[in-house]
């Protein structure tokens, strides 16, 4: 049927097939998540139903305990298209709101899961939990379950080098600047959208020319420099990158700003919209004695990039051999 977003309980079509249903806030799509997303995919393809996620906008945290909300690695339109990605056909996304964070375990099942979706099948992690002060667990969901007439299924976290993978450990691999667990724990490079905005003209004339990235995200990597890979959010177009996130020492600057270096002709207009993915963290920001001897470290910068991404393709042109 392709892939719907459905914004709230009431917007939910009285025809829609009975749903194989995972439940969560799912900030960061990571491996975790995915792991979820690939069996309730699987598993609605064995019973001819369609793999549903409900999920929640603002997360609930935002509502019941503010100030330990904390800052989210997706928006809920990023979230959606990775879901997508993964093969779900139906995203309920649920406005939390006081009234519904009132709701006891078995009226969220009631009417979300049961009356909403027509469960067949809800699958979770092994750390769920739901309703009114998280009352709810994965042995009330299976009780619940069995009250109800759907299949409960619990996947097992998933580790990565020996970490349990969660959106709080990405979230602090970022702020730490490392973006190559980040990425294993993501299955994917971080990544961060935005704007490009005008800078203050210093690159272009003293050291090297740059886009300048003004973008909402709520975490971004520790300042220093990174090879990224730049997309251009309306063209498709894409190029390698190497990326500063800093405060622009050298030259006195006091605003974190994010600055980019294209490492091959831009041929075209300039991007409007970009997407940053950040594949490796390659120094620290720091500050320099004279522009000349900044652009000396950005072009050395620039051949650590450039041998890094052949590296790259030939690694990846190996594998596909193999």
């Amino acid at each position: 049927m392709g892939f719907r977003v459905i914004r709230g309980l009431s917007e939910i079509p009285s025809d829609i097939p009975p749903a194989v249903a995972t439940v969560g806030n799912f900030d960061g799509v990571h491996a975790g998540h995915r792991s979820i997303l690939r069996r309730v995919v699987q598993l609605s393809r064995e019973r001819s139903c369609t793999p549903a996620v409900v999920t929640f906008d603002p997360h609930p945290t935002r509502v019941v305990a503010p100030a330990r909300a904390p800052r989210l690695l997706t928006t809920i339109e990023q979230r959606c298209e990775l879901m997508r990605r993964s093969g779900i056909e139906l995203a309920l996304v649920i406005d939390f709101t006081p009234e519904i964070a009132q709701l006891t375990p078995e009226q969220f099942v009631s009417r979300v899961l049961v009356e909403g979706l027509k469960a067949r099948a809800v699958l979770v992690g092994e750390n769920f939990r739901f309703g009114a002060r998280q009352a709810g667990d994965v042995h009330t969901l299976e009780e619940l379950g069995s009250r109800y007439g759907f299949e409960v299924e619990i996947i097992e976290g998933v580790r990565r080098h020996g970490r349990m993978v969660s959106s709080s450990d990405i979230r602090r691999l970022i702020s730490d600047g490392d973006m190559t667990l980040a990425w294993r724990e993501l299955e994917r490079p971080y990544a961060v959208e935005g704007e490009i905005v005008p800078g203050r003209g210093i690159g272009s004339k003293q050291t090297v020319p740059t886009l300048n990235l003004a973008t909402a995200a709520e975490v971004l990597p520790a300042q220093g420099v990174y090879i990224t890979c730049t997309e251009d959010l309306e063209s498709g177009r894409r190029w390698d990158s190497i990326t500063n996130i800093g405060r622009r020492p050298t030259f006195g600057g006091e605003s974190l700003t994010i600055e980019t270096f294209l490492l091959s002709a831009l041929e075209g207009d300039a991007p409007r919209r970009i997407r940053l993915s950040f594949l490796r963290r390659v120094r620290d920001e720091r500050k320099f004695d004279s522009p000349a001897a900044l652009k000396a470290q950005i072009l050395a910068d620039v051949a650590r990039a450039n041998a890094w991404f052949r590296r790259l393709r030939r690694w990846s042109g190996l594998a596909r051999k193999a």
